[in-house]
């Protein structure tokens, strides 16, 4: 079935609301409401009931790389440095050694049981070696489960920092299995190269984004979310053009960002989240597009065996030789393996060697795709139960029937007139550095209300109403605004 530009919209919109529909039923099993839209692209494929003839790795690739930086700035800015920070090391541990160890193991194994040589079974094991913590976090929001805070913020750092090595490890095996020639020099430099510049380019990018975001005056409030749009395609795409990492700069500047203050942050972290759901559904239904279910049968045998080594030993393996230092029980190293769920990166990270022309590239790539979702679907539906097992959950606080009756609401409403003199007159409210449990309701100034941004400048006589959960909030905040 061949769509023209006239119903293209009307197609894409139905398997958008058939897949959301579709989720619904999904979470009480556990898996990945994301895994339904796969279901729903290869439905709607050349193979499938809709017949949409669709075959090209290029654009599937466009579409994967912008979907992948959406998800990773949004994912950045959902991340405070100051909770990660403990935890940055091992994070970057498992994002390094973990993958780098993971991709060995699994291409070791390939090369020995499948006719594969020992750098296809590399590249094929650096494809699968990135994780999607999304998928993780999905299900256990779906099942009502939450991690203790240092697995979970584990976890989180190393969803958005191993796709960077994983990706670096693709793009550079593609490029010895192409070319039949590889340099151990030239690949330690590469490295050097792209991680240094991804990571200068990163923070500076973030950098200066919070300080053009604090200080542009734009007409409309609509125009700051196309303002950090910009950043971030700018960020990946000037990055690449230099040589670095532009997964890498866009994760590590969406974390200054995500880390500091800025002008309509609260609204803007929803409207990237609701952007990041959107890319994560047109990504999945594109690779479901992509795939040819005919082609994906043939590979199934191996697929298991090479899905079952990756869960069972390459991972834990990763996990356990990342972590050897850390000081982690064993229990949180096992949760950690048992979570390494593949997503989407990994079949966009195939369609590399496919546009590369190399040999092996459609079984490649339907292998990944066969191992991505069996992950997903053994995995994902047991994960609950392992991190209950694990007691990696934790437990919801018990509340006594008698004790609820006493409990006040702990949100109170306060109002503050600067006096003359005070310390936050002729400030930015983002520089004030407010505590985000503290909510600006309205600005009154010469008998008229407004309503408050990041950009407003408070002067003397301003009188200002701030909801506060306790005491120890309205006395900071006092003490921000007044003294």
């Amino acid at each position: 079935m061949q769509f023209s530009a006239d119903n293209i919209i009307l197609a894409g919109s139905l398997l958008l609301l058939a897949g959301i529909v579709a989720g619904k039923t999904s979470a009480r099993f556990g898996v990945p409401t994301l895994l339904l839209f796969l279901l729903i692209g290869i439905l709607a494929g050349s193979e499938g009931i809709g017949g949409i003839h669709f075959d090209d790795p290029s654009v599937a690739q466009l579409i994967g790389i912008v979907a992948l930086n959406f998800i990773l700035f949004s994912g950045g800015l959902d991340t405070n440095w100051k909770k990660i920070k403990p935890i940055v090391w091992q994070g970057i541990s498992l994002s390094t050694i973990g993958v780098i160890t993971t991709a060995f193991a699994v291409g070791i194994f390939v090369h020995y049981f499948f006719n594969f040589t020992l750098v296809e079974g590399l590249l094929l094991g650096a494809i699968v070696s990135a994780t999607d913590a999304a998928a993780v976090f999905s299900i256990l929001r779906n099942r009502g489960i939450r991690l203790k805070p240092k697995a979970g913020m584990l976890l989180e750092l190393e969803s958005g920092s191993n796709d960077p090595m994983a990706y670096f490890l693709t793009i550079t095996l593609t490029g010895v299995v192409a070319s039949g020639q590889f340099d151990g020099a030239s690949f330690f430099l590469l490295f050097i190269k792209g991680f240094f510049i991804g990571g200068v380019m990163g923070y500076a990018m973030g950098k200066m984004a919070l300080w053009t975001i604090n200080h542009i005056r734009l007409s409309t409030d609509g125009l700051y979310p196309v303002l950090l749009l910009c950043v971030a395609m700018f960020t990946y795409s000037a990055t690449h053009l230099l040589g670095g990492n532009g997964f890498l700069a866009v994760y590590i500047c969406a974390i200054i960002l995500g880390s500091s203050d800025f002008i309509h942050k609260k609204s803007m972290l929803k409207f990237y989240d609701g952007q990041a759901w959107l890319m994560q559904i047109i990504l999945f239904i594109t690779l479901g597009l992509l795939v040819f279910p005919s082609q994906v049968i043939p590979v199934m045998g191996s697929g298991i065996l090479m899905a079952l080594f990756l869960i069972l030993v390459a991972r834990p393996l990763g996990v356990f030789t990342a972590l050897s230092l850390s000081g982690m029980n064993t229990r949180t190293k096992l949760f950690i393996s048992w979570v390494g769920l593949r997503g989407s990166v990994p079949i966009v990270f195939a369609t590399y060697p496919l546009l590369a022309g190399i040999e092996k590239a459609g079984m490649i790539f339907n292998l990944v795709f066969f191992i991505s979702v069996t992950s997903v679907l053994l995995q994902g539906t047991t994960l609950a139960k392992a991190a209950r097992w694990l007691k990696i959950a934790e437990k919801d606080p018990v509340v006594k029937p008698e004790s609820v009756a006493p409990v006040a609401v702990a949100n109170e409403i306060i109002e503050i007139l600067l006096p003359a003199g005070a310390r936050s007159a002729g400030k930015k409210i983002v520089d004030l550095h407010i505590p985000e449990s503290v909510q600006l309701l309205s600005l009154k100034r010469n008998g008229e209300y407004r309503q408050p941004t990041g950009a407003d400048k408070l002067e003397a006589g301003d009188q200002l109403l701030l909801i506060v959960n306790n005491e120890a909030d309205k006395k900071n905040v006092h003490t921000i605004l007044v003294k």
